[in-house]
């Protein structure tokens, strides 16, 4: 089933996202806060917007953006991290009322597994959310916003750490001067499989689902970045390890294969 969709937000994410749903013969709306991409996405078959959310006003034409689409994938980062203030759910407050006034019925929200916080053990689709910082909070907020409003059915999938292309967070571990839990489990997904599970939700019209978005590998961080690093000719990073079980969550992405889906990487590096 061939629809239109528009990928707001074509970065590290959104722009393999976009130009793969391209190939999948859909028709391609893509936007982008940068002036200097709109002729990329152009040139990737992507009809291009720049559009920027923020918490008073959305800058760009979102209306002709929004009013061209069947299903809308909203792939935008809280970005709460060091001096930003900038409140997310504002944003998605604006953004929802956008999407009112021109009927878009269907929206896969990108979320985070940050909005599990600090719980221990495994954690499915089932768990109770459990934010512990202002992006796990803001995030869940955004999900509700969308979850709960009767006119739009709403997929939630909450990816794990994002790893990929260019994007691997051992070149920042090795760096470090110090590490603890070592011995906890990592919840890592790689960009091919979180492509894979939005085609998946697409192709199958799963909507008004949640997924967690988690490889099923879950070594220690210890053992995993270590042999990472031994791949890139990395120091190893200087995890300090006891003996203790680690009580850290395990994310687990019971939904999806539930249904009988599987990843596609085998192994995440």
């Amino acid at each position: 089933m061939t629809e239109k969709i528009g990928v707001l937000g074509c970065g590290w994410l959104g722009l393999p996202l976009a130009k793969q749903l391209v190939l999948d013969s859909h028709e391609v709306f893509g936007s982008t806060t940068s002036e200097d991409k709109l002729l990329q996405l152009k040139n990737e078959g992507i009809q291009p917007y720049q559009i920027t959310l923020k918490p008073e006003k959305i800058h760009g034409n979102i209306q002709d953006f929004l009013s061209q689409i069947d299903v809308l994938i909203i792939n935008v980062p809280p970005r709460l991290r060091g001096s930003s203030t900038e409140s997310f759910i504002d944003k998605m407050v604006l953004l929802r009322q956008e999407i009112q006034k021109c009927g878009v019925a269907k929206v896969i929200f990108v979320s985070s597994t940050a909005v599990y916080g600090d719980l221990e053990g495994e954690v499915t689709e089932q768990t109770q959310t459990h934010p512990t910082n202002e992006s796990g909070i803001q995030l869940v907020q955004s999900e509700m916003l969308f979850w709960d409003d009767p006119n739009i059915k709403t997929t939630i999938i909450r990816f794990g750490g994002l790893i990929g292309p260019d994007r691997h967070p051992v070149t920042m571990l090795a760096k470090k001067q110090e590490l603890s839990n070592g011995n906890d489990p990592v919840n890592l997904i790689h960009l091919d499989d979180c492509i894979h599970m939005i085609q998946t939700i697409l192709v199958n019209q799963y909507w008004g689902d949640i997924f967690n978005g988690v490889n099923p590998f879950h070594p220690s961080k210890n053992d995993y970045y270590s042999s990472e690093a031994a791949k890139r000719n990395l120091p190893l990073p200087p995890y300090q390890i006891d003996n203790t079980p680690s009580k850290a969550k395990v994310v687990i992405s019971k939904n999806f294969l539930d249904k009988g889906h599987a990843f596609n990487t085998s192994i995440i590096s």
